[in-house]
C-alpha cells in the first residue's frame, strides 16, 4: 500500500513538472505576403518559370510581375507605382533609378543574354545574317533606341555595318516577336531567349560573337518596397544555382 502511494505521488510529481515547462521556442516564421516585380519583357517566360519554383518552397507568398520594356517600367517607377522589384534588361536604365535614388543598395547583374534575328518558321525569306537586314523588299522591325534590344541591335548593326530602314520601332521586344510571327514582318532583332520562349511560332538566325552584342541584366529592391524580406528572397532566388537553372532553360547565360 505505502508502494502504491509512493508512486502515485511520482506521478502527480511528473505531471505538475512537465505543467511547469515551458513551451517550445516557436519556430521563424516563413516568407509571406506579396511583392511585385517589374521586369524587362525578355524575362517574361524565365521569371515565370522561376517564381513558380519559388512558390514551392515558400507557399504562402505571390509574386506579381509587370512585363514591358525596360524604359517605360523605369517611368511608372518615376512616377511612383508602387513595386518591390526591377529588374532591367540593360544598365543605363536601371542607374535612372539609382540616381534617382529609387532602389534599395548596389544592383546585381544575374543574367547575360546575346541577340539573334527572328525569321518565320522555315525561314521563307532565306536570311542568313545580319547583311541580309538591308535588302530592298524586306520587312523588317527593330525595338525603339530607348529599349535595351533597340540599342543593343543598333550595336550590332554598326560592327556588321549594315544600314537598315526599319518599318516600325517597337516598344518591346515581344511586339518585334509577335509582328513576325503574324507575318507582319519578315524579320526583327531580339533576344536569343525570346525566340527560344516563342516555340514553334518563329525561329532564329544566329549572330556571330565578332557582331553580337551581350546584354546585362541588373535587378534591384525598390526603394518603397512593402515586403523588403520576401523581395530579396526572390532576388536571392535567381542568383543561387536552382534560380540559375530556370532561366538557363531559356537560354539566359549566368552573371
Amino acid at each position: 500500500m505505502r508502494g502504491r502511494f509512493i508512486g502515485l505521488l511520482a506521478m502527480v510529481a511528473a505531471v505538475c513538472a512537465a505543467c511547469g515547462q515551458s513551451p517550445p521556442a516557436a519556430t521563424p516564421s516563413a516568407l509571406s505576403g506579396s511583392i511585385t516585380v517589374y521586369a524587362a519583357a525578355s524575362l517574361t517566360a524565365g521569371f515565370k518559370a522561376a517564381s513558380s519554383n519559388f512558390h514551392k518552397a515558400h507557399s504562402g507568398t505571390t509574386i506579381d510581375f509587370n512585363f514591358a520594356g525596360s524604359p517605360t517600367l523605369v517611368a511608372q517607377i518615376q512616377q511612383g507605382a508602387i513595386g518591390d522589384v526591377f529588374a532591367s534588361a540593360d544598365q543605363p536604365n536601371m542607374q535612372k533609378l539609382v540616381d534617382a535614388g529609387l532602389v534599395q543598395g548596389v544592383p546585381t547583374v544575374f543574367a547575360r543574354n546575346k541577340l539573334a534575328i527572328v525569321v518565320a518558321p522555315g525561314n521563307p525569306k532565306r536570311i542568313t545574317g545580319l547583311a541580309d537586314l538591308g535588302r530592298q523588299g524586306l520587312v523588317v522591325v527593330l525595338c525603339g533606341p530607348t529599349v535595351p534590344c533597340g540599342r543593343y541591335g543598333a550595336q550590332a548593326l554598326a560592327n556588321a555595318g549594315v544600314k537598315v530602314a526599319p518599318a516600325s520601332l517597337e516598344t518591346d521586344v515581344k511586339s518585334v516577336v509577335s509582328k513576325v510571327s503574324l507575318g507582319e514582318a519578315d524579320a526583327g532583332i531580339v533576344y536569343v531567349t525570346d525566340i527560344k520562349a516563342a516555340g514553334t511560332t518563329v525561329v532564329g538566325v544566329p549572330i556571330p560573337d565578332g557582331q553580337n552584342v551581350v546584354a546585362s541584366y541588373p535587378i534591384s529592391v525598390l526603394k518603397g518596397t512593402q515586403n523588403a524580406p520576401l523581395a530579396k528572397a526572390f532576388i536571392d532566388y535567381l542568383l543561387s544555382a536552382d534560380g540559375q537553372n530556370a532561366l538557363a532553360s531559356f537560354g539566359f547565360a549566368s552573371p
